[in-house]
């Protein structure tokens, strides 16, 4: 986009004056219609996030992130750690999307679904409308001295933001340990649990921090995704973007004039009102350009709306656009570089689903005994001894585990006697003997495969090393 020929605001990031110190930021409390569906989806996804982990499919949880005991729940599907490579395509997938939605659509995420944006816009700065008033309210509280008004608002606004941060504590201890679990511990009391309490009120502590003080700065310091603007857009970009074709026109901005005739005074139509930089919640003039600190929030959108049609000229002056929608009236192309991205990314989604398809709910790691070689017994016959683990990913017992040698030809012997069962979501461990007569081996080393079976049916085929004597043929 067009920048004023002054481009000393780029010197600084918007939230800090010409001392180097922290800028405030009062924005002005919106409205509008972007606003109006920004807050329909805060709904959705607040709804979502604190509902999800109490939400159950075929016994597990919609969502879990038990780093600690290395158990995920997707959707509903279980992950284990012997899945990880399904998390790192995810993962991959997740990167190439951000490309592909960045440099189509600019920062969009940022204001609309970023957990960051939702609970800092609709949930704390709403309280703050509530109990300290808008901009000018905010402003004038905040320089009044410490009398029974300002320490009353005061603490009923940080009591209120430790509530919220406490609740989200909880809700993000839900994903991490389980909701289950974190039921048991309220009904059984904080003190029963102290690690638990403790790990609570640290997170319940940054929570704080992060919506009560460092707010804005999270998206314009401490985010990496705003900082891969500078890398991702381009001219072709849909962005929140100032028409500065129209807004400047020949003579530039003027405050408006009743009865004036702008386009004879070749005034543009910006009036210079200054409501889009009130409204901006990191503080910065989206007249100015594309800037790291812009969180595509539309805030300015609506301001400005509002203050054309107050002063009947057409809407849209500031809106979604691209630099070269605005310098040529081109509209949005589908460029060989989102193709590109796009092909990658279909190419990723392919392989994950193909991978999910040929997961097993029951995994088998079969593996020689360290230190053991072979036996050899009676009628030439060939021993090794095997551990095997069988991890069932399922939340229902599988029972009548047998073990089949399907090559070479030969017998498995189980050391527990009676019927193996894996656990719902759990370990089965156990030692093995395979017998195989020499005659059917190759060499030191030969590949036997080994089928699982619950009854009938085959559930998991996996192979393993069976050693021999090197005279054998």
């Amino acid at each position: 986009m067009e920048t004023p020929e002054n481009e000393s605001f780029r010197d600084s990031i918007g939230t800090m004056n010409e001392e180097g110190k922290r800028a405030w930021v009062y924005p002005k409390k919106p409205s509008g219609k972007y606003y109006d569906y920004r807050k329909y989806v805060s709904y959705v996804l607040l709804t979502f996030l604190f509902t999800a982990p109490f939400i159950k499919i075929n016994g597990n949880q919609f969502l879990l992130f038990n780093v600690l005991e290395r158990r995920f729940n997707i959707f509903g599907f279980p992950f284990w750690p012997q899945d990880f490579y399904l998390f790192v395509i995810m993962m991959v997938i997740g990167v190439v999307f951000i490309l592909l939605f960045t440099a189509a659509f600019g920062r969009i995420f940022c204001g609309w679904i970023c957990p960051q944006t939702i609970f800092m816009e609709m949930v704390f700065r709403r309280v703050e409308y509530w109990i300290d008033g808008d901009r000018g309210a905010q402003i004038r509280l905040d320089k009044q001295k410490w009398d029974a008004e300002k320490i009353r608002k005061r603490v009923l606004k940080w009591t209120i933001f430790f509530i919220i941060s406490f609740l989200i504590a909880n809700i993000f201890l839900a994903y991490l340990i389980g909701s289950d679990r974190l039921i048991q511990y309220i009904f059984e009391g904080p003190f029963e649990h102290l690690s638990t309490l403790i790990s609570l009120l640290i997170f319940t502590g940054v929570f704080y921090f992060i919506f009560a003080w460092f707010r804005e700065q999270v998206c314009v310091i401490a985010c990496p995704y705003g900082r891969l603007q500078g890398v991702l857009l381009d001219n072709k970009s849909i962005v929140v973007a100032y028409d500065h074709k129209r807004g400047e026109k020949e003579k530039g901005r003027a405050k408006f004039r009743k009865n004036e005739d702008r386009a004879a005074s070749g005034k543009g139509d910006c009036i210079d009102c200054f409501q889009c930089v009130h409204v901006c919640p990191t503080g910065i003039d989206i007249r100015n350009g594309t800037q790291l600190e812009c969180v595509n929030c539309t805030a300015c959108m609506d301001a400005c709306d509002s203050m054309m049609e107050a002063v009947n000229l057409p809407k849209g002056l500031i809106r979604y656009a691209s630099e070269e929608n605005i310098e040529k009236k081109a509209p949005f192309k589908f460029t060989p570089r989102l193709k590109g991205y796009t092909a990658v990314l279909v190419i990723l989604i392919g392989v994950l689903t193909g991978m999910l398809f040929l997961r097993s709910d029951v995994e088998a790691n079969i593996l020689r005994l360290p230190g053991q070689l072979y036996e050899h017994k009676d009628n030439n016959i060939i021993s090794n001894v095997f551990t095997y683990k069988l991890l069932n990913k399922t939340t229902r017992d599988i029972e009548d585990i047998q073990f089949k040698l399907k090559s070479p030809k030969g017998e498995i012997k189980s050391v527990k006697q009676g019927e193996i069962i894996v656990p719902a979501q759990d370990l089965a461990e156990g030692t093995l003997f395979i017998e195989i007569n020499g005659s059917a081996l190759s060499g030191d080393k030969n590949r036997a495969v080994i089928e699982v079976y619950s009854g009938d049916k085959l559930i998991e085929t996996t192979s393993v090393t069976f050693l021999g004597p090197r005279s054998y043929k």
